[in-house]
């Protein structure tokens, strides 16, 4: 009897097994198996493309052997026990006795077919799963078979249930979305599976169509720009010292992009006439709404082969620039490998406990973190905003300034394209002063 006991634990022990085996298994790499004539895969793919069946299937078996487990037990040791309590002088009524010793014997089971039966083969199959699902897809095609009038009573009653309850039995399940995968990528970058590199080109992935081109553009203060009034020596030092690739050409005003020069087109160029680099070397502007995603800006600016984009505002006016590298650097980051290249100064760079020095590019959300003071973020994007706005109007390049906040004393160091370069900030204090500039 023992042994029959133990033949139906590991009976259960290999359902259950097969059943998270098969779970596990990887969808795709099922697919491509089978599709390479594994025979295994083809009759795994063939079980799980029901997956209802496979599971009733599955747990037909496993609540067979599980029953009869509990059966012969009950039936065969239940017995022999209470005899050997009668035995020993116990004085309790051999029909309480009995009934004590199916509890004991019930609990006992439970305990080898949960460790050896369920827990112990489940954590193999989830460790193994492809090899244990492969090696025993014969097996479970025979149950399959066997079974398969139980299966289908079982199934016809299970999708009945269903439609009462409202759900469709036949529904197809919801593909995998994004924050599912996002997650599925934290998981495995916790365990190394994933590498912290490879987890942030994921997430940029992701993140690459929430962007906008407005939000990608260089912005046009920051644009070296090809004049049509200029001479042709201008355009020739703007390009030398600039050592961009591409150019926006404009006439009259930065909003009139007329064309888009390339440097590569311009070097090769033995006559460097105005008409002849005009022919030659500059190309129609592509015009983008600043609003458009960046990965519908991608896939046009593929399909045009344009390298450059000009990123216009709501009224026709120029926002910026938006090169192709810019946009895969969205995704894989710095293609600046230029070793020699002094990295950027940083927007804001704090010189003491109440003073900062800051770029008048700064965003006012950075700038209020950083300094922990409440700024009207709403009401401009940039630091320049902000002071342009204390100061009632807008220096000359070249030119210095002082003004004040409600918290703030700041002083411009330098005025150029119309922007704030540089500026110092000292917070308001009782002991601070002007005289702290």
């Amino acid at each position: 009897m023992i042994f029959l006991q133990v033949i139906l634990i590991f009976l259960n022990a290999v359902f259950a097994c097969a059943e998270i085996a098969v779970i596990s298994m990887n969808d795709a790499k099922l697919a491509k198996l089978a599709e390479a004539g594994d025979k295994r895969a083809v009759r795994l793919a063939r079980l799980t493309s029901q997956p209802a069946r496979f599971l009733a299937t599955i747990q037909v078996a496993i609540t067979l052997s599980g029953f009869l487990g509990s059966a012969f037990a009950a039936e065969n040791f239940s017995g022999l026990l209470v005899d050997w309590l009668v035995s020993l002088g116990v004085g309790i009524n051999p029909a309480m006795l009995d009934t004590a010793a199916v509890i004991v014997i019930t609990v006992i089971l439970s305990y080898f077919t949960l460790i050896f039966g369920e827990l112990v083969p489940k954590r193999l199959a989830m460790r193994k799963a492809e090899p244990l699902a492969l090696g025993m897809s014969a097996l479970i095609s025979g149950i399959a078979a066997l079974f398969s009038p139980i299966v289908w009573l079982l199934t016809v009653s299970t999708n009945g249930i269903l439609r009462l309850l409202g759900i469709d039995p036949n529904a197809e399940d919801e593909n995998v979305g994004e924050e599912e995968i996002r997650m599925m990528v934290d998981v495995s970058t916790e365990k190394g599976a994933i590498d912290r590199e490879e987890k942030q080109l994921i997430q940029n992935v992701f993140e690459f169509d929430d962007l906008t081109a407005g939000e990608i553009a260089t912005h046009r203060t920051e644009i070296s720009m090809l004049w049509t009034e200029e001479s042709m020596a201008d355009w020739d030092h703007t390009i030398h010292h600039s050592r961009h690739t591409l150019y926006p050409v404009c006439e009259d005003s930065a909003d009139n992009v007329i064309g888009i020069l390339n440097a590569k087109d311009y070097f090769r160029l033995q006559d460097k006439s105005r008409d002849s680099v005009m022919k030659n070397a500059v190309t129609l502007p592509y015009f983008v709404p600043e609003t458009v995603k960046a990965d519908v800006l991608f896939r046009n600016m593929k399909h045009t082969r344009s390298k450059l984009a000009v990123v216009l505002d709501e009224y026709g006016g120029m926002t910026g620039i938006v090169t192709i590298n810019d946009l895969v650097e969205q995704l894989v980051g710095d293609l600046d490998l230029d070793e020699e290249k002094e990295p950027p100064a940083p927007l804001i760079e704090q010189i003491d406990s109440k003073t900062w020095k800051i770029s008048g590019l700064a965003p006012l959300e950075e700038i209020a973190q950083a300094l922990g003071i409440a700024l009207p973020e709403e009401a401009y994007e940039t630091f320049s905003g902000l002071v342009f706005d204390a100061l009632g109007t807008i220096p000359p390049d070249g030119t210095t300034a002082e003004t004040e906040t409600e918290n703030l004393m700041i002083k411009v160091l330098k005025i150029q394209d119309h922007q704030v370069k540089t500026a110092v900030v000292c917070l308001k204090d009782p002991s601070y002063s002007n005289e702290k500039f």
